[in-house]
């Protein structure tokens, strides 16, 4: 008789993934609203509506995508690495245009309205956000996908690349709900504490934002959903454990 815990466990893995995406496309969808009938629409002319795709491409690209490229090594623990690898940094390669996009969408705004660039802590938070997360890609570029490194610089950045991928997410949500705010104190500041429904829609992007990134981590960070280590893993645990702990690779 097959064990029913597996099986629930299994389900309520099921569950959590699908109530990510709930939230993660929830998340753009709303930023699409907020920004389409509260803002006036998208355009890409220099005016209001140009900077209005700056914050849809933020979320999409860096917290939604970004997110879910993280999360194929969970959804696809059971398919070949290097395929995982491959959907890994596509995903997060259109996470990056997306968020290039938004980061031009936001300058030239800025210069048509000849205001003043990386002012905020929304703009500095953002700026090396979006750094960092260049950074990011290209070095899991080099270390994983196409490997330029040794098993033993591999073993050494691997912990590394992992826990920035999460504290990249981490970052990227902060700098959502500073910009969120700003957005709104530009805007609405007058009647921000009446509750207009352009500041309940915001607020509650806000939540969605956190919650979707609370899922994640909890999806990411959660022991019995990690992928199975293959043999390429074993070796760069053995490699680990050889530089932190100074074993020879044969000691048991």
């Amino acid at each position: 008789m097959d064990n029913p815990v597996p099986r629930a466990r299994g389900l309520m893995f099921v569950w959590l993934v699908g109530a990510s995406q709930v939230l993660g496309l929830a998340s753009v969808v709303l930023t699409a609203v907020w920004m389409g009938h509260y803002s006036g629409g998208f355009a890409w002319d220099g005016s209001r509506r140009e900077f209005n795709v700056h914050p849809l491409c933020m979320v999409l690209g860096l917290v939604f995508l970004q997110g879910d490229a993280i999360l194929v090594y969970r959804v696809f623990r059971n398919e070949a690495k290097r395929n995982v690898k491959l959907l890994h940094g596509i995903i997060h390669l259109l996470a990056l245009i997306a968020s290039i996009v938004g980061i031009v969408a936001v300058f030239d705004n800025h210069n048509a309205a000849k205001i003043q660039h990386m002012y905020s802590l929304h703009g500095w938070c953002g700026m090396g956000t979006l750094v960092l997360f260049c950074i990011q890609w290209v070095m899991g570029l080099l270390f994983f996908l196409f490997p330029v490194a040794s098993s033993r610089l591999r073993a050494l950045y691997l912990p590394i690349h992992v826990f920035c991928g999460l504290a990249l997410l981490i970052m990227a949500i902060g700098t959502c709900l500073l910009g969120i705010t700003e957005k709104l104190l530009f805007s609405i500041m007058s009647t921000y504490s009446q509750f207009p429904p352009e500041g309940v829609l915001a607020n509650t992007l806000g939540i969605v934002l956190v919650c979707f990134g609370v899922l994640l981590g909890y999806l990411i960070t959660k022991e019995e959903y990690r992928r199975p280590p293959n043999p390429e893993e074993e070796s760069l645990s053995v490699h680990f454990k050889t530089l932190t702990e100074g074993r020879s690779p044969t000691t048991p």
